[in-house]
Formats: structure tokens, sequence, C-alpha cells
């Protein structure tokens, strides 16, 4: 299990070529790399994190998933053949950057009607995506979000029957969001629970960064080794929640002496 951090925590502050660049020099393991518009959906942008990244390992790539995910499901064949060649830029990058991982939110249940339970329909429509992302050598990995496709523990294990090379990534805090334990992602994801995002939070269930907070990392760390997990747990917070790069260095070593210290 190793500590690391996504540049979504970095956002806004750093642009993903530069923030690979920073969390290289101070030594971090593995990251995710988030892209976060369309001119860096390609092999171009990809290959220049590859030259900035050093010894950084790239574990996944996650995008803003709302401008294309949804209509990979669509209806509407024009409409799904163009989110496929988005898709495919994102698949280019993560090859050039070597990416394990994409992670995936799927759906956005933003109506009130939607096929945002028919299983038999998103299901196929999952292994579809995923058979596609394998073609670049790179994993689909479904995250529960509060508001996306696997919203509540069950989802996963569903879109799984037919779907069986899919992943899953525990985000804790939209598992909070959810109002469901952290714990059941974890056991509906089992075995194929590839990586964490992780944040802590205060009292009044505000995010902060990991060992600012309220949060019980030992028994999340007792609970993913329960379950045979031995992937990243990366720091996953929103620029707010910090005001000095420095400040998310720490939070990394903290939680990285935490790891070691857990399971060595």
């Amino acid at each position: 299990m190793q500590a690391g951090i996504s540049t979504a925590s970095l956002f806004l502050k750093k642009p993903n070529e530069e923030a690979a660049a920073i969390l290289s020099e101070w030594g971090v393991p593995v990251a995710e790399v988030f892209l976060s518009t369309f001119s860096e959906y390609d092999r171009a942008f990809g290959a220049q994190i590859a030259r900035n990244k050093g010894s950084l390992r790239v574990n996944s790539v996650h995008t803003l998933t709302e401008q294309y995910e949804p209509q990979l499901y669509g209806a509407y064949e024009r409409v799904r053949k163009d989110a496929f060649a988005v898709l495919g830029g994102v698949m280019e990058a993560a090859r050039e950057m070597g990416a394990r991982y994409y992670t995936f939110h799927g759906v956005a249940r933003i109506k009130r009607t939607g096929n945002y339970d028919n299983f038999s329909f998103l299901s196929p429509r999952t292994r579809e995506i995923s058979e596609f992302c394998a073609r670049y050598g790179v994993t689909l990995a479904f995250e529960n979000v509060e508001w996306a496709t696997y919203n509540r523990p069950g989802v996963f294990r569903e879109l799984q029957r037919e779907c069986p090379a899919l992943k899953g990534v525990l985000d804790v805090k939209q598992a909070r969001i959810s109002g469901y334990d952290y714990k059941a992602y974890i056991a509906d994801m089992g075995p194929a629970l590839a990586y964490v995002h992780f944040s802590d939070a205060d009292a009044d269930g505000v995010t902060c960064l990991p060992g600012r907070g309220c949060f019980d990392l030992e028994e999340m760390l007792r609970c993913l080794c329960g379950s045979g997990f031995d992937g990243a747990v990366l720091i996953e917070n929103y620029a707010r929640d910090y005001a000095d790069l420095s400040a998310l260095k720490e939070s990394w070593l903290w939680l990285q002496e935490k790891i070691y210290k857990f399971t060595r």
C-alpha cells in the first residue's frame, strides 16, 4: 500500500504538467493525473506529462467526466460515436503517461427519469466501455460518487456481473456525502477495489487535508487490509482546503508515515 496524491489537489494552483513535476520533486511515488479539459485529452499532452513526471508513477487518469462520459451511454449513435472519440483521446494520453487505470463516473443522475438503475442496459454498455479502454492497456475503474452511476453500495456488484474486468475506486468523501458507510463500499467492491481517493473531514464534515481532521485512518487501513487491498491511497482534496503547497506535502508525508507504520 502506498500514499500518493491526485493532481486534482493542485487544481487552480498548478497546471497538470507542473503538478507532476512538483510531486516528483517531493518524492511522491504514485499519483493520479486529473485531466480537466479537452486540450488535455490527447496523446501529445500525455507525452508532456510523461516528460515531466520523473520517477513518479501515474496510477490513473481522471477527467472532467460530465463533458462526455454520460454520452457514452447515449441512445443517439452519433452522440455515442463522438463521446468515444473523446474517450479515445483520453486513452491515448493515459497510455503515454503509463496510467494503469481510468477513474470513471458514468451517467450523471440529474434528471427525474432515465436508465440510472436499469442494469440490463447499463451493464452491457459498461462492458463495451471497459473493452474499449482495455485496447489501450487501461483498466476501467468505477468510482463511488453520490450524484453519478455508483451512488450506493450494490451498484458495483450489479455492473460487474456482465463486466468482470471492472475495477473499483473508493472515494471516502463521496461515501460520506452519500450517507453510506465507506466500509459498505469496500465490501461491495471486494477484491476489485483498485485504489482509494482520500481526504479528511473536521467535526462538522468539512473536508480538510489528511491529518487535519477527525477521520479514523487506522480503522480504514484495518478494513482495507482485511479486504486484501494493496493499492494506492491518493490524497484528493479541493484547492480551497489549504493555502500553501507545503501543507499538501506535509499531509502526504503524514499519510505515508501512517501507512508505513500500519502495514510494516
